[in-house]
């Protein structure tokens, strides 16, 4: 049997809340429902499909992930959009960060099976999202502040047993 993966930053629970309130704007307003099914991260390694019974060799291949590195601060700042026709996404823009860029190389050293472009941000937007609504939506957004920050100090592995579950995390630290 086959199951989804991805590899995550999270925020903090209260962040995680106040992104919802976003998403829940989108699914009443924008009739954007997907937009309430995860919670706010930035996905680090995108979901990717295996076969359960190779699942310890992601465990393994995650343990090896280099995260010798200093926890360190994001900042979100705003939105930010892909507008896509047939898929358009609304999300919230981190700003640039070289550690984010860094720990993503270093997922990536480990992750290497698939090419991706990584832009980093937190969705809040997308799926169900019609091109109609998302121009509606990004009319609002586009100049709407929301401005917080968090600290990354970990990053999790996550499985998709109906909905988005972290089976192992590791902690950033210093060499």
């Amino acid at each position: 049997m086959k199951k989804m993966y991805f590899i995550a930053v999270y925020p903090p629970k209260e962040i995680i809340e106040e992104v919802k309130v976003f998403k829940s704007d989108f699914a009443l307003v924008y009739d954007n429902s997907k937009a309430l099914k995860n919670d706010a991260h930035i996905t680090l390694f995108p979901p990717f499909s295996r076969e359960t019974e190779l699942e310890i060799d992601i465990f393994t291949a995650f343990q090896k992930i280099d995260t010798q590195m200093s926890p360190f601060e994001i900042e979100l700042n705003g939105f930010g959009s892909f507008p896509n026709p047939k898929n358009p996404v609304i999300f919230i823009h981190p700003e640039n960060n070289p550690h984010l860029e860094e720990l993503h190389n270093k997922v990536k050293q480990q992750f290497n099976f698939a090419k991706y472009s990584f832009h980093p941000h937190m969705t809040v937007g997308y799926r169900n999202l019609t091109w109609e609504n998302y121009l509606k939506a990004w009319e609002k957004y586009q100049s709407k502040e929301y401005k917080t920050k968090f600290l990354v100090d970990k990053i999790l592995l996550l499985r998709h047993d109906y909905k988005w579950i972290p089976i192992a995390e590791k902690n950033l630290r210093e060499a």
